[in-house]
């Protein structure tokens, strides 16, 4: 969908308002109000609209007036219409018009600041994704009838200058949804690996390990994971550098491109899920591709382990012992529990050549967290408080929800093993627990947070306005923000 901003209405396009709670008319409204001789009061009154937010109504237009419709959209109070409650507005607009036969729409904030206006073009920017790449043409036909939007607001550059930055942080959102789309037999790691190389272009340094240069660093944590593919594993190490010789900032993700369970498979029901599998990875890829598109003042180092965890005369066996980078060895219990091998090497690598402030992991790790959590909350683990703190207030900045669990040590007996150093679950009690003291054991005292986006990486049922159902892109903000508002120089 075409999003621009102009001064003007766009023409023979529907125009929408915004309408405050008690029907108190924001500027663009006023002046179509006295344009109509008082139409767009009365209707609204005759059809009960309230100005509440997120509430949409769609009038027809008067024969006088060049546009083809007319839209109100309740914005609640004004005074209080920036960030989230901004967003929530933009998208309920989309969403209420979207199929409704109109094709190009002009939004006039007129008398709301540049600000806004690239706000709610970043809302709709969201809240129009659309992963349709596999739709044939008489699907596609089907589609949203809306094409474009125009924003109409009195200072165009400055509009459009705001929206940069925010564009960036689209493209990440996206990119990261795009990815947990795709299905297995389009990105795996070698695929998957590609796609990042061409992110070489925002300044992004892009490294790919080969299991050849894996098993040389003793990664065999990870490489068993992926013995019974016919794909090849790969570690991505994405690098921006926007801030000179600074430490940097780290994100390590879990790429499992397709999950079957290996030898301890899944039930065959809901196993096409496991497609997004490689949330964690996606949230990292986007996050270091929203951070290089609006240049970020930092240091960030981002690493994604890709692989396929498949049944096979050379798959990994429950029982199993490997040794990972650290040295530590972890006898395998259940192939299932994959993604923290996969994690373990990714850890040790990240903060032993990096060195790191801190590092934050995202994954899909356990359906454990689900159940503790539902499908709203993600769960975080941290060894900092500091750490902690600071990525709570940026998840509730964007809108992204989390909730820090416990890491209690006498917890960690359940991780003990009989014949190796540690085993890679420890029972179904306190499950997403013992997977977090897991990973805890390969991050060498570097400030750690580990986010558990089993809940939130994939959605069936849309609950936020630029959140469509599928993949969901979570964590690219949160990460964006923990940065801007603490790590830029």
């Amino acid at each position: 969908m075409l999003i621009q901003f102009s001064a003007t209405i766009a023409a023979d396009s529907a125009l929408a308002v915004l309408v405050g709670d008690d029907l108190v008319l924001s500027d663009g409204a006023k002046a179509l109000e006295a344009a109509s001789g008082g139409y767009l009061t009365g209707a609204l009154k005759k059809a009960g609209f309230t100005g509440a937010k997120g509430k949409v109504q769609v009038l027809s237009a008067l024969p006088s007036q060049s546009y083809v419709s007319l839209i109100a959209v309740g914005a609640a109070a004004f005074s209080e219409l920036n960030g989230l409650a901004l967003e929530s507005v933009a998208g309920s607009l989309f969403h209420a018009v979207k199929s409704a036969g109109i094709a190009d729409v002009s939004l006039d904030l007129t008398g709301f600041s540049a600000e806004q206006a690239a706000t709610a073009a970043f809302a709709l920017t969201l809240a129009s994704f659309r992963f349709d790449k596999y739709f044939g043409q008489a699907k596609r036909d089907k589609g949203p009838t809306l094409k474009s939007v125009t924003i109409v607001t009195a200072d165009v550059a400055a509009a459009e200058a705001a929206f940069v930055p925010l564009k960036g942080i689209a493209d990440g959102v996206l990119l990261a949804r795009n990815l947990v789309s795709e299905p297995a037999n389009v990105l795996y790691p070698q695929s998957y690996a590609d796609i990042l190389k061409g992110y070489e272009s925002l300044g992004l340094k892009v490294e790919v390990l080969g299991e050849k240069e894996m098993t040389d660093l003793g990664m065999h944590s990870l490489l068993g994971v992926g013995l019974g593919s016919s794909k090849e594993s790969k570690l991505v190490i994405l690098q921006w550098n926007g801030a000179g010789d600074a430490q940097p900032v780290a994100f390590v993700g879990k790429g499992v491109t397709f999950d079957t369970g290996g030898i301890s498979i899944k039930p065959a029901e809901g196993m096409e899920d496991m497609k997004w599998d490689m949330g964690g990875s996606a949230a990292v890829s986007g996050t270091m591709v929203a951070l290089a598109s609006r240049k970020a003042r930092v240091n960030a180092v981002g690493i994604v382990g890709l692989v396929e965890n498949m049944p096979d005369g050379n798959a990994q066996r429950p029982g199993d012992v490997v040794t990972a980078m650290s040295g530590t060895t972890i006898e395998v219990i259940n192939t299932d529990a994959e993604g923290r091998l996969v994690l373990a090497d990714a850890l040790w690598y990240c903060q032993d050549r990096f060195k790191p402030q801190f590092m934050i992991d995202l994954a899909t790790l356990t359906g454990a967290m689900i159940i503790a959590l539902g499908t709203d909350y993600a769960g975080v683990f941290s060894n900092n408080d500091d750490l902690a703190g600071k990525l709570a207030d940026a998840s509730k900045s964007v809108g992204e929800n989390t909730w820090r669990m416990p890491l209690p040590p006498q917890y960690e007996k359940q991780i003990d093993s009989k014949i190796a150093d540690i085993r890679n679950i420890g029972g179904r009690p306190g499950g997403s627990i013992t997977a977090a003291l897991f990973l805890q054991r390969f991050v060498n005292n570097v400030p750690w947070a580990h986010i558990d986006i089993a809940p939130t990486a994939w959605t069936n049922e849309q609950r936020v306005t630029t959140v469509p159902e599928g993949g969901t892109g979570f964590g690219v903000r949160t990460l964006d923000a923990l940065v801007k508002a603490y790590y830029e120089a």
